[in-house]
């Protein structure tokens, strides 16, 4: 049995007359009724019924679809191997982020790693603990989070090499329609469980810093920064977000800073891997990362500064 076989196969299945899986598979419409033909003197039976119009595969062959396209998939994947075995192999690196960073920080660490040293590059996200447990484990190569700056990574069994690549900012925004409720008595909030970092670091940092005039309401709650944020801007409440986040929102007036109002906290952004690291992570591709990404966040204090 050959890919194409099934292709064409499913192509009849997918578009119901074999004059659109013609096309779909761009022959003619004789031409592929030729195909089908000799498909089905190859295999030994028939597999469309025509005696229907339009003609469509028997039930036997309709039940197989599944099994079809699985076969199929596997040997896409089996040609696409077999093609790199003749390239120059690629190393394969993981690293984990914190669900708060993953759409500020990872996009130039993956731009890095796969332009200028050929690594292919797996992202993981999770919180804190997940992030740690991954690098720990040896499932990922680094990791790239978050610590408030009296606070460090767990001492474990396993020695750690850490830097800090630069600074952000935990601070309150909210919808430009909130501006006035934002000084209200009771304010909305959009919050984190208890379990995320960022929901530790609001319950340790913030919430003992508000003032005793202030009354929360939390309307929602979500371990998601990035659906955080998109509540912020839809006018929910009142969220505590990383100022690299939201620098293009404020800046764009979609989003008010409130940290005139309430307290912000200053977070490190570090970077952590393994002493012991693995063959794929080279010391050269490190040096790399820290030398790129530390120039990425000096020349840019402002997102990154607590003082914004």
């Amino acid at each position: 049995m050959r890919l194409e076989w099934i292709d064409d196969i499913l192509a009849v299945l997918d578009c119901g007359s074999l004059a659109r899986a013609a096309e779909k598979r761009f022959l003619t419409q004789s031409a592929f009724t030729r195909r089908i033909k000799m498909i089905e003197t190859q295999i030994g039976t028939e597999l469309l019924d025509r005696s229907r119009k339009p003609v469509e595969l028997l039930p036997a062959a309709r039940a197989l679809e599944q099994e079809m396209r699985a076969v199929s998939l596997r040997l896409r994947k089996l040609q696409t191997d077999l093609k790199n075995t003749g390239k120059e192999a690629r190393r394969t690196l993981a690293f984990a982020c914190l669900h708060s960073i993953m759409s500020t920080i990872s996009p130039q660490i993956v731009t890095l790693l796969t332009h200028e040293h050929a690594v292919s590059v797996r992202v993981q996200s999770g919180n804190r603990d997940e992030c740690l447990l991954m690098l720990l484990s040896g499932a990922v190569d680094f990791a790239v989070l978050y610590e408030t700056p009296d606070e460090l990574v767990p001492v474990s069994d396993m020695a750690l090499d850490t830097v800090t690549l630069g600074h952000d900012t935990l601070l309150p925004v909210c919808a430009p329609s909130l501006e006035a409720t934002s000084r209200a008595k009771e304010i909305p909030l959009v919050g984190y469980p208890e379990e995320v970092f960022l929901g530790k670091v609001f319950r340790k940092y913030i919430l003992p810093s508000l003032s005793d005039e202030v009354e929360i309401s939390t309307l929602a709650e979500t371990e998601l920064t990035l659906a955080a944020h998109q509540y912020a801007l839809n006018g929910i409440g009142v969220v505590w977000l990383p100022w690299s986040l939201v620098e293009e929102n404020v800046a764009k007036g979609e989003l008010l800073l409130l940290d005139h109002l309430f307290p912000t906290q200053p977070l490190d952004i570090k970077m952590i891997r393994l002493a012991e690291k693995g063959e794929a992570l080279t010391d050269t591709i490190w040096a790399s990362l820290l030398a790129a990404l530390s120039n990425e966040f000096s020349d840019r204090p402002s997102r990154f500064s607590s003082d914004v």
